[in-house]
């Protein structure tokens, strides 16, 4: 099987990690993606102190199998090979701060006197225009301005940012996403994406509350759903452990394994209603349960029964384990001649399978791209 983007040029004008990561999605599929770097390249070749080589483990993480061009779009001679290049793409993406993609001729607006059909999208933190768009947008910040820090972590703690870069990885998925309908669609033109606007999307049934019932969204205890109990992390005898019971099947399992049957007949925890009701009570009793044996122990007991439960692990636990063997989530970059190593994609397709080259040095392809581009 071919690869799904094969024939696809993609044009990346970003830096460390939203516009970088869109990339990274397209040319994993196949997609020729050729990264236009200022002569002091992207940020991300020195952000992580990790070095394998030349290459830095941050930027490996985002920038394999892409192609390096440097270029001084501040200069006529540069913004005159971007068009050259652009000419001869499907798409460019970028997450400059606007002001910076309107300078710099990084538009539809520009770029399509080379190329009508081009798709470019602008991956910023409050949209291409108005009057909120040059204000600074970090990952951080965005977590903070939609609500997410104020939802994540224990009610009496400060507010808490997500364990990783959750707007930034978020909005480079939705930019794919809208630059491949624009392409599929088969016409060019401007694709907005904002960091703020995906994470106020991805908050869509807390926001669903708030807008239609009027429900202050509160921080939960120990991870817990708002609405479905139990459905959160407790402690055990031996580290912590993820529960999720939905059905009443699953609640009837659950109750017989840990021998309280008569929790199916006791109104407070017999249904869904009951114990959201009585949620402190309710998980009172069970963390009472669950600290009599280790979590691992449980998951044994409970994951065989179908119940949903996991041990709160570790990334490096995640990255060893059976099922990242089992789906060939962790790969070798390029021939292995280097211990390079990076998580591969999520995305798997009957017959094609990425090949994983290493990311590319500064200015690597220049005169590869631009020999065919001005050819």
């Amino acid at each position: 099987m071919n690869a799904p983007l094969e024939g696809i040029r993609i044009v990346e004008v970003g830096h460390m990690l939203a516009g970088p990561y869109c990339g990274l999605m397209l040319a994993d599929m196949g997609a020729e993606v050729i990264k236009i770097e200022t002569p002091e390249g992207d940020i991300g070749r020195t952000v992580s102190p990790h070095f394998i080589g030349p290459h830095n483990a941050y930027f490996a993480s985002l920038n394999r199998n892409k192609k390096s061009v440097v270029l001084d779009l501040a200069s006529d001679d540069g913004r005159e090979a971007l068009g050259h290049i652009a000419a001869q793409s499907q798409a460019l993406v970028t997450n400059l701060r606007p002001s910076a993609i309107h300078k710099l001729g990084l538009t539809y607006d520009t770029l399509r006197k080379w190329n009508e059909r081009i798709v470019c999208v602008a991956l910023t933190g409050y949209g291409l225009k108005g009057p909120f768009s040059e204000n600074p947008a970090y990952d951080y910040v965005i977590q903070a301005m939609t609500g997410v820090m104020a939802l994540t972590g224990s009610p009496t703690s400060p507010p808490t940012k997500a364990g990783y870069s959750a707007v930034d990885n978020s909005a480079g998925l939705v930019a794919a996403l809208g630059l491949l309908a624009m392409i599929v669609q088969g016409r060019g033109g401007q694709v907005d994406v904002s960091m703020y606007d995906v994470m106020l999307s991805q908050l869509n049934y807390l926001a669903g509350a708030d807008l239609n019932a009027g429900e202050t969204i509160q921080r939960m205890p120990d991870s817990a759903h708002p609405y479905v109990v139990p459905a959160q992390i407790f402690p055990t005898a031996d580290g912590w452990l993820t529960l999720f019971i939905t059905h009443d099947k699953f609640w009837k399992k659950f109750c017989e394994e840990i021998g309280r049957p008569a929790w199916l007949v006791d109104p407070k925890f017999a249904s869904m209603a009951g114990r959201r009701a009585h949620r402190t009570e309710v998980v009172a009793a069970i963390t009472a349960v669950l600290s009599e044996a280790s979590a691992a122990a449980w998951v044994r007991r409970l994951g065989a029964l179908g119940v949903v439960v996991s041990e709160v692990g570790t990334l490096s636990d995640a990255l060893r384990s059976d099922i990242a063997a089992d789906r060939s989530m962790v790969v070798a970059l390029g021939d292995g001649e280097l211990p390079l190593r990076a998580v591969a994609s999520p995305i798997k397709f009957d017959g094609y399978t990425p090949s994983y080259g290493l990311p590319p040095l500064l200015d690597q392809h220049h005169d590869e791209v631009l020999g065919w581009a001005t050819a």
